[in-house]
């Protein structure tokens, strides 16, 4: 049922049956109809107490559990000022072999508030042999790629092995003189390159993956021994990534496809004129091969941090599937509830 706005257990309908419950006097098996009488009552009284009893538990612990899955679920993408309203949109429906509800999904962020959009959702997307189904919509990942752009947290910092990793892709030539030009011989751990969105990140849900598209700042700044540090590459571009996700191994997998990059803005010390394109060619195929999937790969490892902080490794999942459709993703999985976390739960209920 919808109860203060999310669902709530109700075992109201609960019924206890007895096959067989027999009460004697002692030492007297065979009592006249008086005694037998007097034992009647007491059972049929017995059977009352018994079913309100047992029926108060089972409802007061489907309440218990309903309640901590909902705060377990609203918990879960809450990190810092980011947080996710869950509560039901509207009634929640029983159907013949499950449970369907429709929850809000508002982003909320300090003091900006999200607005409900229309769902494109129907149960007839769905298969039906699978425990758990979430639908997620396009909208809604939106809204937290922007929540996470006011909260300034795409944002990478890049130096040392990691910054030679990405500027020594390619052992050519054409790849040394680059790297020569742009950081004039100081060394990279001397070295830093930050990277960072300029405006919210746009997000669209496609049958072949998840599309970001985001305008990036990039810029490249050296430390000379005992003078002032100079930033010596600042770029702007355009970037349009698909990208695909799977979970296995109690890890979120990012996989990148079909990036685009278009620049915007191209300031280089070593080439002012911006005329010798051989710097930004490398630059160009740097990023493609190197670049973009280092920025997911780190977004794959922050955000399986984030899921296993709210306990999501604690759960056995099963072959779960993450489907991208038009506008939407489904998760589908199987999985088994940690007995721990539901004993350590109750404990501290109880």
């Amino acid at each position: 049922v919808c109860q203060k706005d999310q669902v709530a257990a109700d075992a109201s309908d609960c019924y206890l049956t007895f096959h067989k419950l027999t009460l004697h006097l002692q030492g007297d098996k065979e009592p006249g109809w008086l005694k037998q009488l007097f034992t009647d009552f007491i059972s049929f009284t017995l059977k009352l107490v018994l079913k309100s009893e047992v029926c108060k538990e089972i409802n007061f612990l489907a309440q218990m559990l309903a309640n901590f899955v909902h705060d377990l679920a609203a918990n879960f993408v809450k990190v810092g000022d980011i947080s996710l309203d869950i509560s039901l949109a509207s009634d929640p429906v029983i159907k013949a072999n499950y449970l369907e509800s429709y929850h809000k999904g508002l982003v909320l962020y300090k003091n900006y508030s999200d607005v409900l959009s229309d769902s494109v959702f129907s149960p007839t997307l769905l298969t039906e042999n699978r425990m758990l189904y979430f639908w997620l919509s396009e909208h809604i990942l939106h809204s937290l790629a922007s929540a996470a752009f006011l909260d300034e947290r795409l944002v990478l910092t890049i130096g040392g092995e990691k910054l030679q990793a990405l500027f020594e892709v390619e052992d050519t030539e054409d790849q040394q003189k680059a790297v020569q030009m742009i950081f004039q011989g100081i060394s990279y751990n001397n070295s830093v390159a930050k990277v960072w969105s300029l405006a919210h990140p746009q997000i669209s849900v496609q049958p072949e993956g998840t599309v970001v598209k985001s305008s990036v700042a990039a810029d490249v700044s050296i430390f000379p021994a005992g003078g002032e540090p100079q930033m010596v590459l600042y770029i702007e571009k355009e970037i349009t990534v698909t990208i695909q996700a799977a979970y296995a191994e109690k890890k979120l997998i990012l996989r990148p496809l079909d990036s685009r990059i278009e620049f915007k803005v191209f300031k280089c010390t070593a080439d002012a004129s911006g005329n010798d394109p051989s710097i930004r060619n490398f630059l160009q195929r740097m990023i493609s091969l190197v670049g973009i999937p280092e920025v997911v790969s780190k977004i794959e490892h922050a955000l399986t941090s984030l899921m296993n902080s709210k306990g999501l490794h604690l759960f056995e999942l099963k072959n779960p599937e993450i489907i991208t459709r038009k506008g939407y993703v489904i998760v589908q999985l199987d999985f088994n509830f940690p007995n721990h976390l539901l004993l350590d739960f109750f404990d501290k209920k109880l």
